[in-house]
């Protein structure tokens, strides 16, 4: 915390809520407006709180290695040449020669990922004076802004579950304060969000804009950038959720039993050449060493990098093979959905993260219940599988590759509005069917 903080983070915040005033009108409508103001309130109480928990908690961490060992340099680079300052936020990594005093200072330099959070971080400190808290109030504005699509996504789908949407996509208590600081974890989240909204705009409503293409394909690059293994999961549920609309639309069962095999061979190939081409970029990612990098990244983060960010876990032997891997899938599910459970709990930071694993649990339990005789018939609705194969793939996928609980809670954020949607979807559409049934009971 510095007095540039206490200057410059209010006046920030100021002109993030006049912007929002001014753009609420266009992007909310009578049952919407009043959650808007306080969705976007929580995203920058969370993003001060998660800045706070690292420098009085933490002593540092990924969030000031972005800032303080990261953009801070390139805007002394700036404060020196502006011209030095833009190589380093939009030239490329391997050219130092003329920034090399300000790039031997930044550790992840030739990291691409973090780099890339770096540059944002580089981009916003030209206008808050490097000043950490206003920028990190600016990525709360970009990931409440993807939140907020990924809301209005699935509140056209079903308004009159327009609060129960609400809570899973804005108001979930460790979304909205990993999801809000400035992390690798805001800017993806908010990605996720404004690509499933133009994905919905583009190739479900079938409503073509230029200014949507481009908004979904920079999405999917940020993600790509940062994340690689988010689109791995995102990707093949988007395809299914786009052909599987397209099949409910057909009236004709039987050209719906004819074109079923062909759309479902045409999505597991499309899905493999997404996973191969990303796996053809980054080695890491080649689906013959998924299983190993799986592997490595597990046990570094439970045994060096994340030593520090909470209690280990363990799901079995994970030796590298994709056999392994699949073998551990119901622990790596369960453990990103419904633990760390009550007992496990070993420092304050545990009991939030614990708490909601067992809400989730009793709700998941409860859902599950109340829609039983029609669960079936629900899971063949095709938002309700979009959300629910994503969900539970990426659950597979931070659980697998985490093995520690206090990283776990931030890694798993993704999935857990989608995970919540799919719920709400379930029992929306079990008590669809339900009241058909009754109806058609009466005729």
């Amino acid at each position: 915390m510095e007095l540039r903080d206490l200057i410059v983070t209010p006046v920030v915040i100021v002109f993030v809520y006049v912007a929002a005033y001014i753009i609420r009108p266009a992007v909310t409508d009578a049952l919407t407006k009043r959650y808007f103001i306080p969705a976007l309130t929580v995203r920058i109480i969370g993003a001060l709180a998660l800045g706070m928990l690292y420098q009085f908690y933490y002593g540092g961490g990924d969030t000031f290695n972005f800032h303080t060992h990261g953009s801070r340099h390139i805007w002394d680079a700036f404060t020196e040449s502006p011209q030095k300052a833009f190589k380093m936020i939009f030239g490329k990594t391997g050219d130092v020669s003329e920034v090399y005093r300000y790039a031997s200072r930044i550790p992840f330099f030739n990291d691409n990922s973090s780099y890339t959070v770096i540059r944002i971080a580089a981009f916003i400190d030209l206008f808050t004076f490097s000043t950490y808290s206003a920028t990190a109030v600016c990525f709360a504005a970009f990931g409440f802004t993807g939140s907020w699509m990924l809301f209005l996504t699935f509140y056209k789908e079903r308004p009159e579950f327009v609060k129960l949407i609400a809570i899973a996509t804005l108001f979930v208590p460790s979304v909205f304060f990993w999801g809000s600081g400035l992390l690798k974890d805001t800017i993806t989240l908010g990605a996720l969000g404004i690509a499933t909204y133009n994905v919905q705009k583009l190739f479900i409503h079938k409503r073509f804009s230029i200014t949507a293409l481009i908004t979904l394909m920079l999405s999917l690059y940020v993600t790509y950038a940062i994340k690689k293994y988010i689109l791995l999961c995102f990707l093949p549920a988007v395809l299914l959720w786009v052909y599987a609309r397209q099949l409910a639309s057909i009236k004709s069962v039987v050209l719906k039993a004819l074109l079923l095999p062909f759309i479902g061979i045409f999505i597991v190939a499309s899905a493999y050449l997404t996973i191969s081409q990303v796996g053809k970029d980054d080695q890491r990612y080649n689906l013959q060493k998924l299983g190993n990098t799986a592997m490595v990244t597990a046990y570094d983060i439970a045994y060096q990098t994340g030593r520090d960010a909470g209690s280990t876990y363990t799901l079995g032997e994970l030796d590298g093979s994709l056999g392994s891997m699949i073998r551990l899938a119901p622990q790596a599910i369960n453990v990103s959905l419904f633990r760390p459970y009550l007992w496990e709990v070993r420092n304050p930071l545990m009991v939030m993260s614990a708490m909601e694993s067992v809400a989730l649990l009793v709700l998941t339990i409860y859902v599950f219940y109340k829609s039983k005789g029609f669960v079936i018939k629900s899971l063949l609705n095709a938002n309700v599988l979009f959300c629910l194969v994503f969900s539970i793939t990426f659950a597979f996928a931070v659980g697998i590759s985490t093995f520690n609980f206090g990283t776990l809670s931030r890694y798993k954020i993704p999935l857990l509005p989608f995970y919540l949607l799919a719920l709400i979807l379930i029992y929306a559409q079990a008590n669809k069917e339900r009241k058909l049934l009754v109806f058609e009971g009466t005729e």
